[in-house]
């Protein structure tokens, strides 16, 4: 099951966290189909926020056909994100494991690491988006 967290610094509404977080889970293989999500009260209570966020996240999310609202049960994924090249994930995320241990060693906070990747991202799209 999928556990919730919220970075208040990130200028990102809380529901769209949430939003995100799920969308990520199913990319990377880590929600199915059938899996179901925390109850808005366990992530009220959990995160310490308004239910009617966790709502509006829950429905958005039902509106893009990723899960299902059961009333009285739970909602549910329908739908995974996850595409053909999820097997070549593992050795990714290790990879970029060792990078973010060499990025710390170097004297770089997460921020600071946040930035350096997300410049260096754009800036490889651009290329390829030109090529």
């Amino acid at each position: 099951m999928i556990e919730f967290h919220l970075d208040a610094r990130s200028g990102v509404s809380p529901y769209q966290q949430l939003v995100h977080q799920v969308r990520h889970a199913l990319r990377l293989g880590l929600l199915h189909e059938g899996d179901q999500l925390p109850t808005v009260k366990d992530v009220v209570a959990r995160l310490a926020i308004n239910p009617n966020t966790v709502l509006k996240a829950y429905r958005e999310l039902e509106h893009e056909g990723l899960v299902s609202a059961r009333p009285g049960v739970g909602t549910f994924v329908t739908r995974t994100l996850a595409d053909d090249n999820l097997a070549a994930h593992g050795p990714l995320r290790r990879e970029l494991q060792r990078w973010l241990a060499k990025a710390r060693g170097a004297g770089l906070d997460d921020p600071s690491i946040e930035a350096l990747f997300a410049t260096t991202f754009r800036g490889a799209a651009e290329q390829q988006d030109i090529a």
